[in-house]
């Protein structure tokens, strides 16, 4: 198992200090990034809200966004879609 490293990211106007496996540290500064730039959009949309409320609709907005790369497979994914076309030869066998 790899080591957590440290990082750290900034939502809005606060920082944390949050570990992540080393493989996971360019996947979560892009999110950051995509949660950073949505609050710059909806502060420009809705002016005179708070941070909280910003937070809030980009929260709503990232959740009901369908998965940008969804036709790419995760790393997890490829050993599972081997061992199903591995099944699927051993069916269309029996068929």
């Amino acid at each position: 198992m790899q080591e957590l490293i440290p990082i750290n990211i900034v939502i809005g106007d606060r920082t944390y200090r949050v570990k992540v496996q080393p493989t996971d540290e360019e996947v979560v500064r892009k999110t950051i990034k995509t949660i950073n730039d949505k609050i710059l959009e909806f502060k420009t949309n809705f002016a005179g809200k708070d941070m909280q409320d910003y937070i809030s609709m980009v929260l709503i907005w990232y959740a009901t966004q369908p998965a940008e790369n969804k036709n790419e497979s995760h790393p997890d994914d490829t050993e599972v879609m081997e061992v199903l076309k591995k099944l699927e030869l051993q069916l269309d066998k029996l068929v």
